[in-house]
C-alpha cells in the first residue's frame, strides 16, 4: 500500500474548472481525492465549448487545471463516464468514499420547444454543444467526430453569449470560404477580430461574395439579452444593463455582419422531403417583463441549417434525483443532493447553466466594467467568471470538508480497494498515472494565431 497521509477519500466526477478547484482545495486540506473525467483530457468546456480563437485564454486556463490535478494526493482517472463506466449507486454504496462531489457540468442542450423537432437532428437541425465541439476540433488530423457542413443563410435560435459564438462561427466559416474561392487568403483569427474590416480592406461586401449572412432569432428584445454582467437589482441598474446589452449587440452586428430578428419565437418547423428546411416563428411582445405571443403574427423563415442555442443543462444520470432539469437538493445553499448525506454538487451542475454569462450571473458579487470591444470584454468576463467560480468552490469545500471530517476514518483496506479499482480503470484507457506525460501525449493539434 502506498504511503497514506489521511484516512478520508473523496471522489469528484468531472475535472474541469469546478472539479479541479474542488480537488485542489481538498488536497491542500489533507484529503485524498480521485477525479473521474468522462474525457481523456479534463478540460471540459474550456477545450470543447470555448471557441478555439480564444488561444491564450484556453491555454492559460488549461495549464491552471493541470497544476491543480497533478499535485500530490490527487489521482486522475480519465475516460470514465458516470452512468456508463461507473454507476452512481455503486459509487455511493460500495466504493467506500467519504464523500462524492458532482462537478459534471452542463453538457446537454436544452431542447428546442417545438413539437417533433428533434427527429430532424442532423437533418437540418443542429444543437449548439456538438456544433461548437466540431468547430473546435475538425481541423485536427485525427478528428473522427461528426461533421457539420456550414451553410449561408442559417438560422440561429437563442439570445446569450453562446448563441453569439455560434453566429461568429457561421459568419467566419462562410466568409472564409467565399474569400478563398476568390483567391483571397485570410484566416480565422483575422476574421474573428472583424469580418467587416477584412471585407472593407478588400473593397467587398457580403453581397459581392454571394452571401446573405445568418440570422439570430430571439424571443425578446436586444436590450433584454443576457449580455451585461450588471446585476438588475434596481431600476437604474436594469436600465444600465439594457443599454450595455444594446451596445454590445450593435458592435457585434457591425463586426460580423449578421442579421438579428428580435421578438420572434419558434412555434413550428418547415419540413420538405424529411429534411428541416426552416422554421415558423411568431412575433412576441414584452409585457411586464414577460414574453407574450402576438396572435396571428406567424411567419416562415426558410433556411438550409437551423442551430438551436437556447442553453445547456446537466445530463440526467440514473440514481441522482432531479427537479426538472436540475439536481434536487436538501438545501440549495449547501448543494447537498437530496437523499444522500455525503453527495454534493458544484459548478454548472448546480446552476444548470453551461453559458459563461449565466454562470457569472449566478455569482452576483462580481462586478465588471464593460469594455469598448466585445472580444476584450468577453475574455475579461470569462476570466472573472472563472475566478469567481474558484472562490465559490473554495467556500463550499470548507463547509463540505467540515462534514467529512466528522465521519469516521476509512479503514486501510477500503482505501486500498479504491486505489486498486481506480488503477484498473486507468489501465483500461492506457493511463499509467503520469499526468504530465499523459497531457503532452494527448493534447490536440493547435491552430496558431500568428
Amino acid at each position: 500500500m502506498e504511503n497514506l497521509t489521511g484516512h478520508h477519500f473523496v471522489a469528484i466526477i468531472g475535472g474541469a474548472v469546478s472539479g479541479s478547484e474542488a480537488a485542489h482545495q481538498l488536497a491542500k486540506r489533507g484529503f485524498r481525492v480521485v477525479v473521474f473525467d468522462q474525457n481523456l483530457l479534463p478540460y471540459g468546456k474550456i477545450e470543447d465549448g470555448l471557441p478555439k480563437w480564444h488561444v491564450k485564454l484556453r491555454d492559460k486556463e488549461e495549464r491552471a487545471i493541470d497544476s491543480k490535478l497533478s499535485q500530490e494526493h490527487i489521482r486522475y482517472v480519465p475516460g470514465v463516464k458516470l452512468g456508463r463506466d461507473i454507476f452512481f449507486d455503486d459509487l455511493v454504496n460500495n466504493w467506500g468514499f467519504s464523500a462524492i462531489l458532482l462537478a459534471t457540468g452542463a453538457w446537454k442542450d436544452r431542447p428546442l420547444p417545438v413539437p417533433g423537432i428533434d427527429q430532424y437532428v442532423n437533418k437540418g437541425l443542429v444543437y449548439q454543444n456538438p456544433f461548437i465541439y466540431w468547430f473546435n476540433h475538425f481541423h485536427e488530423p485525427d478528428y473522427q467526430g461528426p461533421y457539420y457542413p456550414i451553410r449561408d443563410n442559417a438560422i440561429v435560435i437563442g439570445g446569450g453569449l453562446a448563441s453569439l459564438d455560434v453566429v461568429k462561427v457561421l459568419m467566419i466559416e462562410t466568409v472564409h470560404q467565399a474569400l478563398e474561392d476568390r483567391g483571397i487568403q485570410t484566416d480565422m483569427f483575422t476574421l474573428e477580430k472583424s469580418i467587416k474590416k477584412v471585407l472593407d480592406d478588400h473593397h467587398l461586401t457580403l453581397k459581392d461574395l454571394g452571401l446573405t449572412g445568418c440570422t439570430l432569432y430571439y424571443r425578446r428584445r436586444a436590450i433584454d439579452m443576457p449580455l451585461s454582467p450588471i446585476a438588475k437589482d434596481t431600476p437604474e441598474a436594469e436600465a444600465k444593463a439594457q443599454k450595455v446589452a444594446q451596445k454590445i449587440m450593435e458592435n457585434f452586428q457591425n463586426k460580423y455582419l449578421f442579421h438579428f430578428e428580435p421578438c420572434a419565437m419558434p412555434v413550428d418547423k418547415l419540413v420538405e422531403q424529411e429534411q428541416l428546411k426552416g422554421m415558423v416563428f411568431q412575433k412576441t411582445e414584452i409585457q411586464d417583463g414577460k414574453v407574450v405571443a402576438v396572435p396571428g403574427s406567424e411567419f416562415t423563415a426558410r433556411s438550409p441549417l437551423v442551430i438551436s442555442s437556447i442553453g445547456s443543462i446537466p445530463e440526467k444520470i440514473e440514481g441522482i434525483p432531479f427537479d426538472g432539469p436540475l439536481f434536487r437538493f436538501t438545501d440549495p445553499k449547501s448543494c447537498q443532493v437530496e437523499g444522500y448525506e455525503h453527495v454534493f454538487a458544484l459548478g454548472n451542475a448546480v446552476t444548470g447553466r453551461g453559458n459563461i454569462k449565466e454562470s457569472l450571473e449566478h455569482g452576483k458579487e462580481v462586478s465588471l466594467e464593460v469594455m469598448d470591444h466585445f472580444f476584450d470584454w468577453q475574455e475579461n468576463d470569462y476570466e472573472k467568471w472563472l475566478r469567481t467560480t474558484e472562490s465559490t468552490i473554495e467556500k463550499k469545500i470548507s463547509s463540505i470538508a467540515e462534514q467529512i471530517q466528522q465521519k469516521k476514518f476509512m479503514p486501510d483496506e477500503v482505501i486500498q480497494s479504491i486505489l486498486d479499482r481506480t488503477e484498473a480503470l486507468q489501465r483500461k484507457v492506457g493511463y499509467d498515472g503520469e499526468y504530465d506525460d499523459w497531457i503532452d501525449k494527448l493534447l490536440p493539434d493547435r491552430l496558431e494565431n500568428i
